[in-house]
């Protein structure tokens, strides 16, 4: 890409700022600091080796050099990530003698809106508001901590880590901080009265950021880099006055007198189609548009045949033109200008495009543009198929009218010319300036302001009927949402671009706290989506290493998880021993949540935590997709101190290992958590969670687990005490009590009964509060069978409540599970023993959840009755369609134990492709199987 360098001297204020230190270098002002560190990235970037880090942009050296801004910020690989690291490990303020790290995980449900000058200032596909990251921040580091986030987007999170020394801003978060840096948050006390509690102190964080895309990490260091804005504002306002004096005759256009020129705001074009019946062409705006109702018609008439047609029985209207930027001929899907909105004398009007109009389009069309502009061809995609395919856009110049493309390329080379921030202007406003820009139909009918959509996010959709915004309204409209200002520092900050997969200079147990919120399953399909910004640029991403789904790529669920695997590796080696990541998880499917959960588990992360974090604003799909989720979810997972891992060497063939894992992982487990007023259950806290915590972490270590699962609900029970079913230390039954005798309520976790193991765990939770006869079971349970797995068995009530629960027969003393919950809901059964003959009629035929010693002896003839039935699958010549999936996991679990590994994979092959994705156990066994079946041929080899 030919153009001039996108930093050269930056304003009078800049070059004025007097001597600049970095990285122990002392420099007479930023501009030699920048040369300086640029010459040695240069000789870097001639190292053959440094480019085949993965994830290196695909880009040329001067381009990638043009872009960097080092060290604070490289459009490749960082070479001073470790410098930057070793200097703020040096700055960080002392810690009181005796101190040791220890959080609890954030816990709270958190909520925060995305109307901030800061977060508007530039879009993203997905981006997480920094006031909700920064309470996650506040919660779980200290001023001068080191923060990592690895998949950055636009650097949220490296803005969230500078506002935490912002008093200002942390107050509007609902805190209180002293006038010693003391952070106080509102609790309650054992009277029931709110108490301000010190949680956390006032101070910038250290952050590193990451990501594979170029066009993201740009964005980051813009974020995060301070600007003085007001200069920044005035620069660009006279750039664009600059070129409006050169091409605003572009957007000329007469008043209804004849003679007077008013300034065009936005054209609108319409697609051209096809009658079916007739063959004549129909613009799709003039006959399909219903002013009166502000919407476009599903049905309509053809004005040449009248035969009623619809958008889908229509075929487009395709013409040749001549490319000059591409110097051939190319097919595109037709368009015609139909609408002009336009000011005169500072009123607005609007016209149907005249023939001075059309004229004026045509020259536009005919001439060269004398500016550097991309001339980028687009990759097979998912997302690029709908423009390539529907309207012939197969270069990224297509996505213009040749007329905002001009004006664009002339903004552009002023914008590179003035220093490496200003193309963040640019960058900010390109989806509104192109044709993916759509019409806001509610807001156009109805006199509303901003009825110009940026696009649909998530795709490279093209409307029918889209606005051609002028650009030079569209700039300043831009700067006055830029009017925002913290206290930000390039000292705070480093940058680089490369795959998060790949260690390079980040040393291991170096960073304090990961937030980070990757990319999940087919959701996103970044580096297709980032062709708008990425060839201005001059660096694209090097799609290979992206952690998606995508099927052009060749990626399905199991390269997605194997990519996150890899990546949660890095992190869990980066990370201190002992201390928290945060993932932000948005995906509705089943599959993808497990695949995250078992790369997390397999990386040798343990999870704490799920909460809810809501950011106000549905995407497209969110709000059209009956299924897809409006609140994103935060895992909260830890790192094991090393003190536990060392332990467990030794413990785990033992008993000791079991009891020692969970000692240690109910410490990271929240104690309490608020629902409204009220307490809600915690699922990590529930006996059967434990277990398969346990069990997940001794297959990853690769021990056979030295207790049963009747074991463990015994040991549990013996060891540690119990709060409406759940488990806790000493100490944390003590404030879980204090906090309910607050509360008095407790709210149990909704479940959604999909198959034999949440239809248990229903059925657990229902009884678990109140025994109950067959006939009031029943129907209850009848209501929740809408969501079964079409792959699941579904199995008889009676069959679900014989294998896993009691029945009391009316003989005998009455179970205390049973007796407690008589005598606390009617009087007449208080006083009574449990063997009187009026307590037995009303607890007879009554269904209840076994204590731990009888529950074992169920759950060893359940056991039993799964494997037979496991046997069966094993035997089986067909693929499986219809199974009991508690049966493959109780086999899997047989065959572990026995190191069948080639047993486990061939009765995967026999199991519909989405079930294993889709079930987290069997994906567990599956994952360690593949793993050491090749591990053992390559030994074998």
């Amino acid at each position: 890409m030919q153009q001039d360098p996108l930093f050269t001297e930056q304003t009078e204020s800049k070059k004025a700022e007097g001597p600049v230190t970095c990285l122990g270098k002392t420099f007479s002002n930023d501009v030699e600091r920048r040369a300086y560190f640029t010459e040695l990235l240069a000789e870097k970037l001639k190292d053959p080796e440094f480019r085949k880090i993965e994830g290196f942009p695909i880009g040329n050296d001067e381009d990638i050099l043009n872009l960097s801004d080092p060290p604070y910020y490289t459009a490749c690989p960082n070479p001073w990530i470790a410098d930057f690291i070793a200097q703020w490990e040096d700055e960080k303020p002392a810690q009181p003698e005796g101190y040791h790290y220890h959080r609890e995980p954030f816990a709270a449900d958190v909520s925060e809106g995305k109307n901030d000058p800061i977060y508007n200032a530039h879009s993203y596909h997905t981006k997480v508001p920094h006031k909700a990251i920064m309470r996650y921040i506040l919660h779980y580091t200290n001023p001068g901590d080191i923060v990592f986030d690895g998949f950055c987007g636009t650097g949220m999170t490296g803005v969230a880590a500078q506002m935490c020394g912002d008093r200002e801003v942390i107050v509007s978060l609902g805190y209180q901080v002293r006038t010693d840096g003391a952070i106080l948050r509102e609790e309650y006390d054992k009277d029931g009265k709110v108490k301000w509690v010190h949680f956390s102190d006032l101070g910038a964080r250290k952050v590193i950021l990451n990501d594979l895309s170029p066009a993201a990490s740009f964005i980051a260091y813009n974020y995060n880099m301070p600007v003085d804005i007001e200069a920044f504002i005035d620069k660009s306002l006279a750039l664009i006055n600059d070129v409006e004096q050169e091409c605003g005759w572009m957007y000329e256009t007469t008043h209804q007198d004849g003679v007077s020129k008013g300034k065009i705001n936005y054209t609108i074009w319409s697609d051209v189609f096809l009658c079916p019946e007739c063959l004549e062409e129909i613009v799709y705006w003039d006959n399909a548009l219903d002013r009166e109702a502000g919407k476009m018609l599903d049905a309509f008439h053809c004005p040449h045949c009248s035969t009623l047609v619809s958008k889908k029985s229509l075929k487009r209207s395709w013409i040749k033109v001549f490319d000059k930027a591409l110097n051939k001929v190319i097919e595109q899907a037709k368009q015609t200008p139909v609408l002009i909105n336009y000011s005169f004398q500072k009123k607005k009007f609007e016209k149907k495009p005249d023939e001075e109009d059309l004229a004026l389009i045509k020259k536009i069309e005919e001439s060269e543009i004398p500016y550097w502009h991309p001339k980028f061809a687009l990759s097979d995609g998912v997302n690029t198929r709908q423009p390539i395919s529907s309207h012939g856009f197969d270069h990224a110049h297509h996505f213009y009218t040749k007329r905002n493309l001009w004006i664009l390329s002339a903004c552009w080379k002023r914008l590179i010319n003035a220093g490496i921030r200003f193309p963040f202007l640019f960058t900010a406003s390109q989806r509104a300036l192109s044709k993916m820009a759509s019409i806001a139909f509610s807001y156009f009918f109805h006199g509303g302001g901003g009825f110009i959509n940026a696009g649909t996010k998530g795709t490279l959709y093209i409307s029918s009927t889209n606005p051609e915004v002028s650009v030079f309204n569209s700039l300043r409209s831009r700067l006055k949402s830029l009017k925002f200002t913290y206290n930000a520092a390039s000292s705070n900050f480093a940058i680089e671009t490369k795959s998060t997969t790949k260690k390079y200079k980040l040393p291991a147990n170096s960073i304090d706290y990961l937030f980070i919120d990757p990319p999940f399953g087919s959701n996103i399909n970044y580096s297709e989506l980032n062709t708008l910004w990425e060839p201005w640029l001059g660096a694209v991403t090097n799609s290979g290493s992206e952690a998606i789904e995508n099927t052009v790529q060749k990626k399905g669920a199991n390269e997605y998880r194997i990519l996150m695997l890899r990546a949660f590796r890095e992190a869990y080696r980066i990370l201190k021993p002992g201390h928290w990541m945060t993932v932000e998880f948005s995906n509705t499917k089943a599959s993808v949540w497990n695949n995250i959960q078992t790369a997390l588990t397999e990386a040798g992360f343990v999870v704490a935590n799920v909460s809810a974090l809501d950011k106000k604003q549905g995407s497209f799909k969110a709000y059209t997709t009956p299924t897809a989720v409006k609140q994103d979810l935060v895992i909260s997972a830890y790192k094991p101190n090393g003190g536990f891992e060392e332990r467990f060497e030794k413990e785990a063939e033992t008993e000791a290992g079991v009891w020692d894992f969970i000692r240690t992982h109910l410490k990271y487990i929240p104690v309490t958590k608020a629902q409204g007023n009220s307490l809600a259950q915690i699922p990590e806290r529930d006996p059967r969670i434990l277990f398969d915590q346990v069990v997940a972490y001794y297959v990853r270590k690769g021990y056979q687990l030295p207790v049963s699962s009747q074991e463990f609900q015994l040991g549990l029970a013996q060891r540690f005490k119990e709060r409406d079913g759940m488990y806790f230390l000493d100490e944390q039954a003590a404030e879980y009590d204090k906090k309910k005798a607050l509360v008095g309520e407790l709210v149990q976790t909704s479940l959604f009964v999909s198959d034999e193991a949440s239809a248990i765990q229903w059925l657990r939770q229902l009884l678990k509060l109140k025994p109950q006869v067959f006939s009031d079971i029943n129907p209850q349970f009848m209501q929740q069978l809408s969501g079964w797995s079409k792959n699941e068995v579904q199995l008889d009530l009676r069959d679900l409540l014989t294998q896993n629960f009691l029945c009391y027969d009316g003989e005998d003393d009455v179970p205390e599970q049973i007796h407690s919950y008589l005598s606390t809901n009617w009087k007449e059964y208080r006083n009574l023993t449990k063997d009187s003959a009026l307590l037995q009629a009303k607890a007879k035929d009554r269904w209840y959840v076994p204590d731990p010693n009888k529950a074992g002896d169920l759950e060893k003839l359940r056991e039993r009755s799964l494997l037979k039935e496991f046997e069966e699958y094993k035997s089986a010549k067909k693929k499986l369609k219809v199974f009991r999936i508690e049966a493959v996991r109780v086999g899997f679990k047989k065959l572990w134990e026995a190191q069948e590994f080639t047993s486990i994979l061939d009765i995967s092959s026999k199991l519909p492709n989405d079930v294993i994705a889709g079930d987290p156990v069997l994906l567990m066994y599956y994952d360690q199987a593949m793993m050491l079946s090749q591990a053992n041929s390559d030994e074998d080899w």
